[in-house]
């Protein structure tokens, strides 16, 4: 986590296609070396209330997001938060510590936070970026998601070569046998 430099804005801009906006800090690189998380200010400066506090802006990352999202796993995730009530707790732990650290900056008054916390999965974007930027263990489903998308070539690269497998990850299920 490091504030931004001009040269990570102008790398953030052309990862967004557009100047970012509300920039605080970089908060994961990855391992090639390049800003893929922001965090970013509650409040635009223009007053513009901002809850996603994690903004992930690489586009290898945002692809791959995208591409999980097309797949269904957002849908998976949903139902299984429903039944799994140790999943359901410790997406919801990762909802509030997402809360308190936003407010901590500034408060918006509401709890939303993003990517559906705490109750459904709406956005894998969030949840890959809070999980790399705060590292494993801190958001299952988000730990998850980052460890789908390590499964291509993306490990090593723009994901943490160490970051751990589907297998060893405490809630998640055989895609599979789930179908």
């Amino acid at each position: 986590m490091t504030a931004p430099t001009a040269a990570d804005l102008d790398v953030v801009g052309r990862q967004l296609g557009r100047e970012p906006r509300g920039v605080l800090e970089i908060s994961y690189r990855t391992p090639d070396g390049l800003p893929a998380v922001v965090k970013t200010a509650p409040r635009l400066a223009d007053g513009t209330p901002f809850p996603t506090l994690y903004y992930l802006t690489d586009p290898r990352l945002t692809a791959e997001a995208s591409r999980l999202e097309s797949a269904g796993v957002m849908r998976e995730m949903t139902e299984r938060l429903a039944v799994d009530t140790d999943l359901a707790a410790a997406y919801r732990e990762a909802h509030e510590s997402y809360l308190t650290e936003r407010n901590e900056i500034e408060s918006l008054g509401t709890n939303f936070t993003g990517g559906g916390m705490p109750d459904r999965v709406k956005c894998l974007h969030v949840l890959i970026a809070h999980s790399l930027a705060k590292g494993p263990g801190v958001n299952p489903l988000g730990d998850e998601t980052v460890a789908l998308a390590a499964e291509g070539q993306l490990r090593g690269t723009a994901i943490p070569a160490d970051w751990p497998r589907l297998a060893d990850l405490p809630f998640t299920v055989n895609r599979e046998e789930s179908r």
